[in-house]
């Protein structure tokens, strides 16, 4: 049960990254980056907000842990998007800053 379960989950990672990067949009993740992520990384880390991103002890070292941090950072500000525009925005995000692969 428990190793069905880790497969399961694995599986979705997978989907989650593959979705991701490989059938979305970045310039409509841009769009969605532009209108909604940076006042409050402005207000984070000063400037353009773009340290999130590139500060040498960023937290995300994952294709899988992007997807969730865009997940999250949807859900704690109340952007609203669906898993669609999320999977465009990890994939403008990816594309600009974390060239996953």
């Amino acid at each position: 049960m428990m190793k069905s379960a880790l497969m399961i989950v694995l599986a979705s990672s997978v989907s989650v990254s593959a979705l991701a990067f490989d059938k979305s949009d970045p310039k409509a993740g841009k769009a969605l980056v532009d209108k909604s992520c940076l006042s409050c990384h402005v207000s984070m880390y000063g400037g353009d907000g773009s340290k999130m991103y590139t500060r040498a002890d960023r937290k995300v070292k994952t294709p899988q842990q992007l997807a969730a941090r865009v997940s999250g950072c949807n859900a704690n500000t109340g952007a609203g998007w669906f898993p669609e525009e999320e999977a465009h925005v990890t994939a403008y995000l990816n594309q600009q800053y974390y060239k996953f692969k």
